[in-house]
């Protein structure tokens, strides 16, 4: 697989990492079972994609954990990206970026992944009663300490921005330029695909001119741009999708037109590539310093996953992606 180099540090990944959150959480809980997450992991290695994101509050904790059993086995094949900042209770998810809890939430996190360093530490949400300098400060201490390689931050929550009327990521902008000021920033993780582009406004092109990687979360519309999904399927009450609202079987049918588009270019391109690697090529050909981190629990779409690294897009396929109609949802 192609290999991508991302922040200051010239920190090499594969074109396309792994996205290993619903192994554990937020998607249909009656198909976790660890043991084939662990061949979707080992499968997506085989493969180059050697980045595997995860995050402590992911199950909570437990998603760490299985990503540690991969590492005790590959840590030469992986590079790890983790997060800290997100605490989950029995009805809520607050922040806390507290120096002293910050140190602590790594020291808890290198236990569970078995591994001496962690590639990528992301701060998951600022806490608001801290300042994000503090926060940050505490980060770059464990750098120092040779604890973690490189520091990144996750995006502010762009829908509740875009309800406020404000542009969608002008909130981490401002956390980035004040972030930068005390350590670089080598990678920002936000929501980025097809039909979710607003990234690409403000975020990506920051990230391009300053060196800093950028890692496209949901790359897949939480699945919907793979095809795979039939409207009014219904998902259990834990899934994410059971409240999001593009996953109503009202706009899962109006947004049908987004995965045709996709589905035309990919016949283009040969009889077994899918929408969703289409998906993903679209992102990698958004610049260098982009990679997408489908996330999955299955080998098979580990595998086609990967795969999408290998589609090479030309100018018309963009610019007919460019044409789609952009996504609804029941908030339009």
């Amino acid at each position: 697989m192609e290999r991508r180099t991302i922040g200051a540090a010239a920190l090499e990944v594969g074109a396309i990492g792994l996205g290993c959150m619903p192994m554990s959480w937020a998607y249909t809980a009656s198909q976790r079972n660890g043991e084939r997450s662990l061949r979707a992991v080992h499968t997506a290695l085989d493969a180059g994609a050697s980045l595997l994101d995860t995050a402590d509050m992911y199950g909570p904790f437990t998603n760490e954990l299985l990503v540690g059993r991969a590492l005790k086995e590959r840590r030469a094949d992986a590079f790890v990206s983790t997060k800290c900042g997100l605490l989950v209770g029995e009805q809520h998810i607050v922040a806390n970026g507290r120096p002293g809890y910050v140190k602590r939430a790594c020291d808890a996190s290198l236990r569970r992944l078995q591994t001496d360093v962690i590639d990528l530490y992301q701060l998951h949400r600022a806490d608001p009663e801290v300042p994000i300098e503090e926060t940050w400060g505490a980060m770059a201490e464990l750098v120092a300490a040779g604890k973690v390689r490189a520091l990144g931050l996750c995006a502010v929550g762009a829908r509740a921005q875009r309800r406020a009327g404000a542009r969608m990521h002008d909130a981490t902008v401002r956390q980035l330029e004040r972030v930068q000021q005390v350590f670089p920033v080598s990678c920002v993780e936000a929501e980025l695909s097809v039909w979710s582009p607003e990234a690409l406004e403000a975020l990506v092109p920051w990230c391009a001119s300053r060196g800093v990687g950028f890692l496209a979360a949901m790359p897949l519309g939480n699945g919907f741009l793979s095809g795979t999904l039939t409207p009014g399927q219904g998902f259990e009450p834990e899934d994410m999708r059971a409240r999001h609202p593009r996953f109503t079987a009202e706009m899962m049918a109006a947004n049908q037109p987004i995965v045709a588009g996709l589905r035309r270019v990919a016949r283009r391109h040969g009889e077994t590539v899918t929408a969703a690697q289409v998906a993903l090529a679209w992102l990698l050909a958004q610049g260098p310093h982009v990679v997408p981190v489908p996330g999955t629990k299955r080998e098979r779409w580990a595998a086609e996953n990967a795969a999408a690294a290998d589609v090479m897009l030309t100018a018309g396929d963009l610019a007919e992606i460019a044409t789609l109609p952009p996504a609804r949802g029941s908030w339009d």
